[in-house]
């Protein structure tokens, strides 16, 4: 979950006059309003041309800070695959790293070029892009799905499996990663200009950097830095306490049964993970609320009680990861909650975007083609002076249509060409189609986001899986029986990537728009964070599946549970409800239709009360791992809520830059522990906590 929707964040539209008689009160309260204009406290600094916006020392810091950022969302995406957003984190680094960096020239009479907002929103626009690949790079879902390691968890007998390889995950994100930028350039000005569109995310990131290049808003900054510094330090130092305890499995903090044995042999306990007490201060109440429930509704109650009809529903003779048995249960049934939420979403969004497309070009018809914003009176268009210097230097920098469908074509015909090579399961016909219609879906995704925030990338991979896939059983390259299956992922590699770059572009238009920073500039940060992420995404992956064997299994440290829901979904597609075990698809239907219901109900309730209802993707996240992480969550939505209450103010400045140190450490304690893995370095102790059964003792024991 890399983005969560958000609709209560305004931004400056202009000012409507709706009667003529009202103009003496509109133009009063327009005076008062320009008064705090952003660009009236910025109108005596000169905006750089795009290329002064784009600086060497810019890119040297989001390469350094994209590998940090990589690591972080690597490691998310391979334990639970919740993902906050880390725009704040990226804009606050970039930020502070320059300024101090500039600030040390200037004393020394060497500075050139000042540090400006817009150079501050390329650096952010970079990190972001490139950081991203690592989720819409399927390391953790699609990619791994492939492995041998996860296919072997799938089926009893040997699958269709394509273990991962540097050369060829590098080679395919750079085939499918570039097509999505392309799509929607031409449609950036009717986006962002026409039709005025919110992009809540990309909003709230430009009105940070804004504030931070204001005398104040550098104040706080700087105020914040040190609190994520002070956190960052600590969480590093607390991951790094914890490994000596590490010696064995089942040893370590991590494993301490905080809340009974009985509790702890059903995923429930505190692991004392900083990074997910940060996440849980980033992510909604309800979304903590909502992967706690799911724990309790299944590890609590729905798996005890399946576990009880073993041997009528399913064998007892079964291996545990045998999706024959309860594992079939605690997957498919997840997936149902998943898809179920998913269309509901997909469709919704859908329905709106298409009624609000069609509304907006209606009354541009009326209007004579004069964009949505600008229509004051019959007489005049007045604007904000926000409006008109956003406007106007959004419109300077043009990036050529013949451009971007040339840009689009050229890439698509070498993917067509070279995608059959590194997938011979996924035909030329099947990415051709995919490639003809993914534009109209790029658009569909984008729009969608400009007004919900909700980027719907893994929705529509999931729907390539089962729309793009062969009617008949491939032979895979391998020599195993199921090659369609590793087609269905390889589709929804491609689509994914497509329609997430479009969004995420269509963001950056946005913090660009309000930043004053050319789209140009926008465009080429874009293109090299997504080349940077292609390379350092892929790397990264690489030093986690080296140093850590059991990557991709149940119950190790990196289980990487969308990898194993991504690879049924493809065997549902490719053989259908026959590889379900017993009652499971009536359980199925059940769930698929209790997280419709859960939506309609959101949605009937109006925002006031739509707050207190669960969210069914996010109840479904634990049902295949456990709770383990939604109590730390919890723990962090607990300190966040008690902060708030005692100061709310200093909570809001703060709590966002707290969480990122707690996440940050941890992330960058996970690569001198990789390298020690590598090494052969063991950690010296076991600590592991025993039952009364076993003679009840803490063992400390130093490790061989």
């Amino acid at each position: 979950m890399d983005r969560n929707g958000r609709d209560d964040i305004k931004v400056e539209n202009g000012y409507d006059l709706e009667d003529d008689h009202d103009h003496k009160k509109k133009d009063k309260k327009e005076e008062q309003e320009e008064e705090f204009s952003v660009e009236r406290k910025f109108e005596n600094q000169e905006v750089p041309s795009w290329r002064n916006q784009l600086t060497l020392r810019a890119f040297v810091l989001s390469f350094v800070l994209s590998i940090l950022f990589t690591v972080i969302v690597m490691k998310l995406n391979l334990t639970t695959g919740i993902i906050p957003s880390l725009n704040v984190s990226a804009g606050l680094l970039g930020f502070f790293f320059i300024k101090t960096w500039t600030k040390f020239l200037e004393k020394s009479g060497l500075l050139k070029q000042p540090f400006t907002r817009q150079e501050n929103t390329v650096i952010q626009t970079c990190v972001v892009a490139s950081s991203g690949i690592a989720f819409n790079g399927g390391f953790g879902h699609y990619l791994l799905g492939m492995s041998e390691t996860v296919a072997r968890q799938s089926t009893e007998d040997s699958d269709a499996f394509k273990n991962p390889s540097l050369s060829w995950m590098i080679g395919f994100l750079f085939v499918v990663s570039f097509l999505g930028l392309f799509s929607v350039v031409p449609l950036r000005k009717v986006m962002i200009i026409d039709f005025k569109l919110t992009y809540p995310s990309g909003t709230a990131t430009a009105y940070l950097i804004n504030s931070f290049h204001t005398p104040a808003g550098a104040k706080l900054a700087k105020k914040q830095v040190k609190a994520l510094g002070k956190f960052l330090s600590f969480s590093f130092l607390w991951g790094f306490f914890q490994w000596f305890y590490t010696a064995g499995d089942g040893c370590g903090f991590a494993e301490f049964p905080s809340l009974g044995l009985k509790a702890y042999e059903n995923k429930f306990f505190f692991d004392f993970s900083a990074t997910y007490v940060g996440v849980g201060m980033i992510c909604p109440y309800i979304i903590n609320i909502s992967v706690l429930l799911g724990g309790i509704l299944s590890w609590g109650l729905m798996w005890p009680l399946i576990d009880t009809k073993k041997g009528d529903w399913y064998s007892a003779d079964l291996k545990p990861s045998s999706l024959h048995g309860l594992q079939g249960y605690k997957v498919f049934i997840a997936i149902a909650l998943i898809l179920g939420d998913g269309l509901y979403t997909f469709f919704k969004v859908l329905s709106r975007t298409l009624a609000a497309l069609f509304f907006q070009l209606q009354m541009r018809d009326a209007t004579g083609g004069l964009p949505i914003a600008d229509r004051s009176s019959p007489e005049t268009s007045r604007i904000s002076y926000n409006d008109q210097r956003r406007t106007q230097l959004f419109l300077k920098d043009q990036i050529p249509t013949w451009f971007a469908v040339a840009g689009y074509v050229a890439i698509a015909a070498i993917s067509t060409a070279t995608l059959p090579h590194i997938f011979p399961e996924l035909k030329w016909y099947y990415i051709s189609v995919i490639y003809i219609f993914a534009p109209a879906l790029a658009f569909c995704n984008a729009y969608g986001c400009g007004h919900t925030d909700w980027s719907l990338a893994s929705t529509y991979g999931k729907l390539a899986i089962f729309i793009i896939r062969p009617q008949e059983r491939i032979p895979p390259s391998n020599g195993a029986s199921h090659g369609g299956v590793l087609a269905g992922l390889a589709a929804c590699g491609v689509m994914m990537n497509i329609v997430a770059t479009a969004s995420d572009l269509s963001q950056d238009f946005k913090t660009g728009y309000l930043t004053l920073s050319s789209p140009r500039s926008m465009f080429v940060s874009q293109l090299i964070g997504t080349a940077m992420g292609c390379i350092i995404s892929p790397c990264v992956f690489w030093l986690f599946f080296k140093a850590f064997k059991d990557l991709g299994t149940p119950g190790s440290q990196y289980p990487a549970p969308n990898a194993t829901v991504f690879r049924n979904m493809a065997i549902l597609g490719v053989e259908g409800f026959s590889s379900l075990p017993k009652n499971c698809l009536y359980l199925c239907y059940g769930f698929f239709g209790a997280a419709i219901l859960i939506n309609l109900i959101k949605d009937a309730l109006g925002k006031k009360w739509a707050r207190f209802i669960p969210n069914p993707m996010a109840m479904a996240i634990p049902f295949y791992i456990g709770s383990y992480f939604a109590i730390d969550m919890c723990v962090g939505s607990l300190i966040l809520f008690i902060w708030e209450k005692i100061d709310k103010a200093k909570a809001d400045a703060f709590g966002p830059a707290v969480a990122s140190g707690l996440i940050c450490g941890d992330g960058i304690w996970t690569l001198p522990r990789a390298i020690l893995a590598l090494a052969g370095v063991k950690p010296p102790i076991c600590m592991k906590f025993l039952s009364r059964g076993t003679n009840a003792k803490v063992d400390a024991f130093l490790g061989s």
